[in-house]
């Protein structure tokens, strides 16, 4: 069984990527982090089926889960394969995990969001996924954990070594060199890095960036545009549904 965990999709150079790479490869189970998919900000009912009929199997999301509110009421429903972290406080619209079934394979995908210099009310993602992992089980535990400093996501990937199939880290847009399988037979990767236009800043057009970033002034931030990137991270499963081959996706045009 091959699965694919694709990084940020970062506005419509992200999704025309994803769809394009998406048409030459083939995979079991697709799982991409859509949070930028919409304009670099949230996603929309209509990115979401975009990347659905693309090829993706479920979509996780992050800190920019909130910013487009038609998306709210679909989160709650059993069978939408979008995620927003799971340890969102509670009252939120969404799902804590998503469950599917491939050739007869169950599958998790749960979604969780780091904490470290990260400015949102998030309860402990530790404990959330203790919880999750607690009362659930599944053939196949696929982990996405969003978060800015990477000691969060390896301390994650320690705490679930052995209890998870894979857990990948995601929300830098930068992919990371340190994809490897723990000591307990789970496969690890810092970052996934970024699906979208190469010719900007992580997927962001660069002038307003860099006009951002030398001023300290809110800046219309636009999608950059050429040089499209694919990231990602493909893992390989025996039969007995161990982790047999890693190999990072960094496709540039």
């Amino acid at each position: 069984m091959k699965i694919l965990m694709l990084g940020d999709i970062v506005g419509k150079p992200g999704r025309t990527a994803v769809r394009e790479y998406l048409r030459d490869n083939s995979y079991d189970i697709v799982i991409a982090n859509g949070e930028n998919a919409a304009g670099g900000f949230g996603i929309t009912i209509r990115t979401t089926r975009e990347l659905l009929d693309a090829g993706v199997s479920v979509i996780t999301s992050g800190n920019h889960i909130w910013h487009q509110k038609e998306i709210f009421e679909n989160l709650d429903k059993v069978d939408y394969p979008v995620l927003r972290p799971a340890n969102m406080p509670p009252g939120n619209p969404g799902k804590d995990y998503f469950k599917f079934k491939v050739d007869g394979i169950s599958i998790m995908v749960i979604n969780l969001q780091g904490r470290l210099f990260i400015p949102m009310s998030l309860d402990c993602p530790y404990r959330t996924v203790d919880r999750i992992l607690g009362s659930n089980s599944a053939d196949i535990i696929i982990v996405d954990m969003h978060a800015e400093a990477t000691s969060e996501k390896e301390i994650m990937g320690r705490h679930l070594d052995g209890r998870v199939t894979v857990m990948a880290g995601t929300h830098t847009h930068v992919l990371t060199a340190d994809a490897r399988v723990l000591p307990r037979g789970t496969a690890y990767i810092t970052d996934l890095g970024m699906c979208g236009s190469g010719a900007g800043i992580i997927g962001i057009a660069a002038e307003g960036a860099r006009h951002r970033m030398l001023t300290g002034r809110p800046t219309n931030l636009k999608m950059a545009s050429g040089n499209p990137i694919v990231n990602g991270l493909e893992i390989t499963l025996s039969g007995s549904l161990e982790v047999s081959g890693l190999r990072t996706v960094n496709e540039r045009e």
